[in-house]
């Protein structure tokens, strides 16, 4: 599908045929409808940025990106791509990576205006994954940045507990694991231990790679990691992290059941990263 990308006939094409799914994004936002990502025939899109996502299930699918003060409906009406999250897990999760794919191409052209070389202006090409400056010919493309997600871990059985941050932009109740950017001449491995001694003070030992995830806002690819813990006394640093603390499975399941600790749901990492600890799917009456 990538050599498609330059096909100027195809994409006209396609986007002609109603039977193209088009996803429209309002900025970096989208519009769900009845809680569900909209995708409309591609003979009803509206004039935008085109960004061709690819084909599932021999169906092509396509975003056209549009400035905010063009999109239809209430502002209030567009949202970000963590708020449906949840519903496309439960309703469509085949289609996480075409929206993944979509924010992210869109937050790209939204935060790439101008040439790094000359300051010349930037035009979209091959179907929205290249932009070319009109005044030095220099192509811009797509950058991913990697980030380290992990949980990490200390004791055995019963007692083993995970480690979770809350931070102090996130409300009372909140937690997740912890996360952050991998460095300049640095290891993921070695980015997980320094992430997790700067944020909580904890020292990590092995290091064990889990899985990996996307996300768009900003451009970064998850890489997710499972810990051991060496050291088990929490000194936060107070910026990032708010708030730091040990959850044993009964702990944990007691405070999620009654509400007073929410944590990443859906098709997150996190989330992924939470359950396979956790031993089963966060679901069931008090998880909802």
């Amino acid at each position: 599908m990538g050599l498609r990308r330059t096909d100027d006939a195809w994409l006209t094409q396609r986007m002609a045929d109603p039977g193209t799914q088009v996803l429209v994004v309002a900025g970096n936002r989208l519009r769900p409808v009845d809680g569900a990502v909209q995708w409309l025939p591609g003979d009803q899109a509206p004039e935008g940025t085109l960004v061709l996502l690819g084909d599932a299930d021999d169906v092509v699918h396509v975003a056209v990106v549009v400035d905010p003060e063009d999109a239809p409906g209430e502002p209030d009406e567009w949202v970000p791509l963590r708020s449906v999250l949840t519903a496309v897990a439960d309703r469509a999760p085949d289609q996480a990576p075409l929206l993944m794919h979509a924010i992210g191409l869109a937050e790209w052209h939204h935060a790439t205006k101008f040439c790094p070389r000359c300051g010349g202006t930037l035009v979209s090409r091959a179907a929205g994954h290249e932009l070319r400056c009109t005044q030095c010919d220099r192509a811009q493309f797509p950058r991913t940045d990697p980030a380290v997600i992990m949980a990490i871990t200390h004791g055995e059985g019963d007692d083993e507990a995970i480690l979770l941050g809350r931070n102090a932009a996130w409300p009372e109740g909140r937690w997740s694991t912890l996360a952050g950017f991998c460095e300049p001449g640095e290891t993921l491995e070695d980015a997980v231990r320094r992430e997790v001694d700067e944020e909580v003070g904890v020292r990590v030992g092995e290091v064990t790679y889990f899985g990996s995830q996307p996300w768009p806002l900003p451009a970064s690819l998850m890489l997710g990691f499972t810990g051991k813990a060496v050291s088990t006394e929490i000194d936060v640093d107070g910026a990032e992290i708010a708030e730091a603390r040990w959850w044993t499975r009964a702990e944990f399941e007691a405070a999620g059941r009654s509400g007073e600790l929410a944590v990443p749901r859906g098709i997150s990492i996190s989330s992924s990263l939470i359950e396979s600890w956790f031993g089963r799917p966060l679901d069931g009456p008090g998880w909802d």
